[in-house]
């Protein structure tokens, strides 16, 4: 199971990093805690369908993007 944690945890880094947010910011806008969104990118918690769901619409992308093994690099611009 910690294989798909650090897959979803990298890509919402990823998605993260491109629209220039700290975790901080990510955690707030998301109602979620700093250390939560810190550990969960680590792949160190095992994130809920709630928040899978929270982080992926603070982001703008579909909740699925989040678990994709090898996603498209993202970008701005989201199918």
């Amino acid at each position: 199971m910690s294989n798909i944690l650090k897959i979803i945890g990298s890509n919402i880094k990823r998605y993260r990093t491109v629209l220039g947010l700290s975790q901080e910011k990510l955690a707030e806008f998301a109602g979620l805690h700093r250390t939560y969104v810190g550990a969960v990118e680590r792949g160190e918690r095992n994130i809920s369908a709630k928040n899978i769901a929270k982080i992926a619409e603070t982001l703008g992308v579909e909740p699925y993007r989040l678990m994709k093994i090898e996603p498209r690099k993202p970008s701005r611009h989201h199918e």
